[in-house]
């Protein structure tokens, strides 16, 4: 039901095959590679060079985390993330939406980032990919309503969410906004922070059941950051993830 991965950026410092490396010995079989460092989307060589090394260890590529903002970007820029995404093996790109809190919005600049976001959905539907929204604060989708808001007013299934609990708010919180968004979403990106504070996955794992129960139909869970940001954690991490998921 799950696929067991590893957000690339959480090992920034890492080559990309240092990062297939540990997630493989992890026991992870997937990877959302970053645009920002380890796979950037005017690099067609490196893009090249991580598909083939995935491919030899047995590894997929789950998702294409870009650093593309609707409401920012050019529209057309988006064809090149789209490119690399394929490279890479994967037809779902995480984008940004927005760059500013949802409460900061006029009426009048939201409808223009809605208006982007359905000329983007048309691209991705015409070019067989899924666009997911990051679930993050400080941007268009840091409310559930907000980021409700956004799907339905793209209304294309091309156009999509991930969904990360807000480290700022309450359980309760958390669970209504993913009760909101769940027919929206694809990928998780998992982790156990309060706060400003981090700590062991293994430690939030009723947390995590209960964000999960909020959810139906397959998907990958994500490793995003380690407690203590080293790689060495990354195998209890993925333990701690295997357990959630029954493996």
């Amino acid at each position: 039901m799950y696929q067991a991965g590893l957000v690339s950026v959480s090992f920034r410092k890492l080559s990309p095959q240092e990062v297939i490396d540990a997630a493989k010995a992890a026991g992870l079989t997937c990877i959302e590679w970053g645009s920002d460092v380890h796979a950037p989307c005017t690099d067609i060589a490196r893009l090249e060079e991580i598909a083939r090394l995935q491919k030899e260890a047995g590894i997929t590529c789950s998702s294409y985390g870009t650093y593309y903002y609707v409401g920012k970007d050019a529209t057309e820029d988006i064809y090149a993330y789209i490119q690399a995404a394929k490279i890479l093996g994967t037809n779902i790109l995480r984008l940004w939406c927005g760059t500013k809190s949802s409460v900061e919005y006029t009426a009048e600049e939201l409808e223009a980032v809605y208006a982007q976001g359905r000329e983007l959905a048309k691209i991705a539907e015409a070019e067989g990919v899924i666009l997911c929204m990051e679930c993050h604060g400080w941007s268009l989708t840091d409310e559930a309503q907000s980021a409700l808001a956004m799907m339905q007013a793209v209304d294309s299934p091309a156009f999509q969410m991930y969904y990360q609990p807000g480290q700022y708010r309450t359980l309760e919180e958390n669970l209504e906004y993913a009760r909101m968004i769940a027919p929206y979403v694809h990928h998780l990106h998992v982790f156990n922070w309060e706060g400003d504070k981090a700590f062991p996955l293994k430690d939030g794992l009723d947390l995590w059941r209960a964000y999960l129960s909020c959810f139906e139909g397959p998907r990958a869970l994500l490793l995003e950051f380690m407690p203590d940001h080293r790689v060495e954690s990354l195998p209890a991490e993925a333990n701690a993830l295997f357990e959630l998921i029954g493996e």
